[in-house]
């Protein structure tokens, strides 16, 4: 058995799902403003409710519990928990023109700090060296952010993924000059653009303290609750990470909240392919899941106004929750949060919220009635009807084809969502799948785990097949690694670049492979 927990912004929801993914018991319990304190009353809650209908006889049989936080993202966006860092970039004489963390928003980058480093280094898309790495030069600038008491650095490399032994040697040299630094390196992010590999690095890079506090605290929490199975943390792109691997990596749980939800909705209603519509508290995500998998951004993201090659799904967010503010005929795109039960007006508070709104519209019966029929029907239908007109223009937006397309509605504020998305061709009624209310932490708990390679390759006359045939082995061979079994791993995703501007036939190649969780490896116990 195993436990799925993913933190909102209103709501902390937890779910058990039984060997053969049945779910056994859910729990919604408001977030606290300490996330980590939620996550240990949704344990404790669940475990009750899982003890009191007879699915759980002992602790011991669970085997592993995922864990989607908003932690990272939250410190990011709030500037909180954010560790100074400083950039070594391996790549004079070029890349000069644009030094690091530029374009970063300039209260993000006060927070990050400013300190930076040109060094020579680097290589072109083939591998060969643009500068040989100078380790004086190196060991100068560990001299430097030893006196300035920096705690943590990010290293970049032009064309780090194509070959990664220079950022490599650079590491070794800044921890022997400085023991106590903490080194991100930028080839271990994947992608190939360095601009925004760089900018995840550094993201990640200020980020590794607050990393091991989480670690901690969340492994203390379910110890607390007498749960010693495998700490796991849903990672952007469906997968999941053991909590070692997140202590090293926090950025790659950036936006796994939605992509659980996707995931979650699909599975629940049994599709491989359809749009879904997550209504939380604070806002309404719309995306659409192929293949089982929502489907990625662009090679560029933004997170907090930075530029990243993060893996992100693809998603519309839309001021709409159901704790989301209304004044007037206006609402959003502000929203009382996890204090909706203690500021919403069917809860005896003073703030009318669209929780309200579909309260006096009986599309929900929560809270006081009573409290909200004074409302103005016409006012209350009129606010909703906008509600629904703008997921239904988002859900148009989304679709890539004229082609009918399922809609899923999950999510604790999907009430919020019509029967039928007015203006819209090609989509029947919503589906709101069973137990939609708790899809996010489905997804959570049904995650698997992942390997992806992206490099540029050269593709020489009749090479290609067996060209791609190794980048698919090696993708295969990190979800091997990452814990995936290996008679369940498969190449999901396969993308192909001709990089014209290149000599030689160069193609970029992305490879994405993913398989079921190998439970057994993990250890029980060892969280």
């Amino acid at each position: 058995m195993r436990i799925g927990i993913d933190v909102g912004g209103t709501n902390t929801d937890a779910v058990l799902l039984s060997a053969d993914n049945r779910l056994l018991a859910s729990v919604k319990t408001p977030t606290t403003p300490d996330v980590t304190g939620g996550v240990a009353w949704a344990v404790t809650d669940l475990l009750a409710a899982a003890a009191a209908s007879g699915v759980l006889e002992r602790i011991g049989d669970l085997s592993a519990v995922m864990v989607g936080t908003t932690h990272f993202t939250n410190a990011i966006v709030q500037r909180r928990g954010i560790t100074p860092t400083a950039v070594v970039r391996l790549a004079l004489p070029a890349t000069s023109a644009l030094p690091p963390l530029t374009g970063w928003p300039p209260v993000l980058r006060a927070a990050i700090g400013r300190e930076h480093y040109l060094v020579h280094g680097g290589y072109e898309y083939d591998g060969s060296e643009i500068a040989p790495l100078d380790p004086g030069e190196l060991k100068r600038v560990a001299a430097d952010i030893a006196g300035r008491g920096l705690r943590s650095v990010a290293v970049s490399s032009v064309f780090a993924p194509v070959n990664s032994e220079m950022e490599v040697r650079a590491a070794e040299i800044l921890r022997a000059e400085v023991p106590d630094l903490a080194v991100s390196c930028s080839h271990e992010f994947g992608r190939v653009g360095l601009l925004e590999r760089e900018n995840a690095t550094v993201l990640n890079a200020a980020l590794i303290e607050l990393a091991g506090q989480i670690a901690d605290a969340l492994t203390a929490a379910l110890r607390g609750a007498g749960i010693t199975a495998p700490l796991l943390l849903s990672q952007n792109d469906g997968t999941v990470m053991d909590v070692e691997y997140a202590r090293r990596f926090p950025v790659a749980t950036f936006a796994s909240g939605p992509t659980n939800s996707m995931r979650g909705a699909a599975f629940l209603a049994g599709l491989s392919d359809c749009a879904v519509v997550d209504v939380g508290g604070t806002t309404a995500d719309i995306g659409i899941v192929a293949a089982g998998f929502p489907r990625e951004a662009g090679a560029v993201t933004e997170l907090a106004g930075v530029r990243t090659s993060f893996r992100m799904p693809d998603l519309v967010s839309l001021g709409i929750g159901g704790g989301t503010s209304v004044r007037g005929d206006e609402f959003g795109p502000d929203s009382v949060g996890y204090e909706l039960t203690e500021r919403g007006l069917a809860f005896g508070g003073d703030d009318l919220t669209l929780t309200d709104l579909a309260v006096a519209a009986g599309l929900i019966d929560l809270g006081d009635p009573a409290l909200v029929s004074h409302l103005d029907k016409d006012h209350v239908n009129r606010v909703l009807a906008v509600v629904g007109e703008r997921i239904a223009d988002a859900v148009d937006r989304m679709r890539t084809s004229s082609q009918p397309l399922p809609v899923l509605a999950v999510g604790g504020g999907s009430v919020l969502v019509p029967e039928v998305l007015p203006g819209v061709d090609g989509v029947g009624e919503i589906v709101r799948p069973e137990n939609f209310a708790v899809a996010n932490a489905v997804g959570a708990a049904i995650a698997e785990v992942g390997g992806e390679v992206d490099r540029v390759v050269r593709v020489g006359a009749g090479s290609r097949d067996s060209v791609l045939a190794d980048v698919k082995l090696e993708a295969a061979e990190r979800a091997r690694a990452a814990g995936a079994l290996p008679d369940s791993i498969r190449v999901v995703d396969v993308e192909e670049v001709p990089l014209a501007y290149v000599p030689g036939g160069a193609v970029r190649v992305r490879v994405k492979a993913i398989g079921q969780l190998d439970v057994a490896r993990l250890g029980a116990g060892d969280a």
